[in-house]
């Protein structure tokens, strides 16, 4: 009996300490989550600015601890990496050494098809990771199941096909020609021709958004949205030529790279680029975004491949290289590909400071077109002139999937449900912008008055403006110099009208202000009948 109630008492003993391990490591999740620390709010004096202050804050708090117990209970597997021992490099690490210490299911990515006939060719990836859209520069498009390694449908066009990609779903892919952008289905069946898109380079598909980009061989970039078939936007890049192409996740801007060593960041509701920036001296040769939306890596033909902060569109690291192929794995891992030889860079220390986590050399011969990492599966695909191949990166791939978000194992009913729900959740073109939390915030109508100064000099270059326009020639008899000059000074007038109508407006304000001061002042006896009595 006593025996009995000692061990009771040593498993009570025990359960507050597992507890308090629970608790330990959910606190420890929070400060992961939570945006700094609280700000203290003792020296606010306005009330009212306290009081949302602080309702904000808690409300960060309650989404840090949301976030937290959800990594915790929710997010079961956990994602690793390589890790050295001693002097050992991670980077020394062969995958045959890799295909030792992993199963069978992991092994089945390890995988070479050799096609030179048909080569080189390009991939793609279905959000969830598990159909794969494969296409050759001889005109060979192929859709791979990845689950099961199946093949469950190859076309043979004809023509050259420079890109594919998937659209919303794995039932409908996009691929470039060499005349026009094709649509097809799963089933290998010709849906359209979109004609607009003319001989695309590369493409690119806004799931969110349901628009289908391209930029073809004349540096035109074209915008169309597949469920209506109208084309959105047309515009002309103005920097020639350019088969770098890439979207950022976050904000749906489309980047592309061009030969005078630019990035220029389209919307399809703009004519001229929203960002245009100066990132390498030569020409650019690839460009990849980071899922978060706040890094981007670009590659030049000066060996230079570059990581800039798009919050603040500063280079945050320059590292010694060449790529023509770019790509960002779910979990932040860099894939640079460049004749025959892949590397994989990797920011350790989480200061986005990168370095070199993986490397793996091909065939002799074999030139890299395409790297493309498989989403939640540390594989990376990779693209080249005779075949593609599939090879294994530990902690590339995000270890949990969201159900709602992007379903390997989806079945036709789910995905019918998922298709309807995208529809009714699609996105219009304006909402995509730099900043897109931007989208529901009120815009203060608030603005400073200019100075005089500010408004003289805005006056002055509207009137040099109305004086350097041109005038057309007209008929005889109404193209004398008297009219001419009688047309230039009319336009002069137009352009000052609404400042001086501006300027008008204000001194009857001022006036009415002192107007309503002066009756406060006392006035002579004779006058003071004529006042206005206030009301009591």
């Amino acid at each position: 009996m006593d025996e009995a109630q000692d061990n009771h008492a040593i498993i009570t003993k025990k359960k507050p300490s597992a507890n308090q391990d629970i608790s330990d490591e959910l606190d420890l999740k929070i400060k992961k989550y939570l945006r700094g620390e609280a700000a203290s709010f003792e020296d606010l004096k306005d009330r009212k600015l306290k009081r949302q202050l602080s309702v904000r804050e808690e409300l960060y708090g309650n989404a840090a601890k949301a976030a937290a117990k959800a990594e915790k209970w929710l997010m079961p597997n956990e994602g690793g990496y390589l890790e050295a021992e001693g002097i050992e490099k991670t980077w020394r690490i062969k995958q045959e050494a890799i295909a030792k210490e992993v199963g069978l299911v992991n092994l089945r990515n390890q995988y070479d098809i050799v096609l030179p006939d048909l080569g080189p060719y390009t991939l793609d990836f279905t959000s969830s990771g598990r159909y794969m859209a494969v296409g050759g520069r001889k005109g060979h498009l192929g859709i791979v199941d990845m689950i099961n390694l199946n093949l469950i449908k190859e076309i043979q066009v004809a023509e050259t096909v420079r890109d594919v990609v998937f659209l919303h779903n794995e039932l409908f892919f996009a691929a470039a020609q060499k005349k026009f952008v094709y649509m097809y289905n799963r089933d290998g069946t010709e849906i359209r021709c979109l004609r607009e898109h003319g001989a695309a380079l590369k493409l690119q598909f806004l799931k969110n958004h349901f628009l289908l980009a391209s930029v073809n061989k004349f540096g035109q970039l074209h915008y169309q949205d597949i469920t209506m078939g109208e084309i959105v936007g047309n515009f002309r890049t103005g920097l020639g030529r350019t088969n770098v192409m890439q979207v950022n996740p976050f904000n749906a801007v489309v980047g592309l790279g061009h030969a005078g060593g630019t990035v220029t960041m389209w919307k399809p509701t703009s004519s001229a680029p929203l960002v245009k920036m100066l990132c390498h001296h030569g020409p650019v040769s690839a460009l990849a975004f980071h899922p978060n939306g706040h890094l981007m890596a670009t590659a030049g033909k000066e060996k230079r491949i570059k990581l800039w902060d798009l919050r603040k569109f500063e280079p945050l690291q320059t590292l010694t290289g060449h790529a023509n192929t770019l790509d960002f794995s779910q979990k932040g891992l860099l894939a640079c590909g460049v004749g025959s030889f892949v590397q994989v860079l990797n920011d350790v220390s989480g200061t986005q400071n990168y370095s070199k986590y993986m490397t793996h050399s091909m065939a002799k011969g074999y030139q890299i077109g395409r790297l493309a990492f498989r989403p939640y599966e540390d594989v990376l695909a990779i693209g080249h002139s005779m075949g593609w191949s599939s090879i294994l990166i530990p902690g590339a791939g995000e270890p949990n999937f969201d159900t709602w978000v992007a379903n390997p194992f989806e079945t036709s009913k789910q995905r019918r449900e998922k298709e309807v729900r995208s529809l009714l959740d699609k996105l219009p073109p304006e909402t995509i912008m730099l900043d897109p939390s931007k989208i529901g915030t009120v815009k203060s109508t608030y603005r400073e008055k200019p100075t005089k100064q500010e408004r003289e000099a805005e006056v002055e270059a509207a009137v040099e403006a109305a004086k350097g326009t041109k005038l057309k020639n007209k008929t005889k008899g109404r193209n004398k110099p008297g009219k001419k000059i009688q047309k230039k000074q009319d336009a002069i007038a137009r352009v000052k009208r609404p400042y001086l109508e501006e300027k008008i407006n204000e001194e009857q304000k001022i006036s009415h202000k002192k107007q309503k001061t002066g009756e406060n002042i006392d006035l002579p006896k004779s006058l003071q009948r004529f006042a206005r009595k206030k009301s009591s």
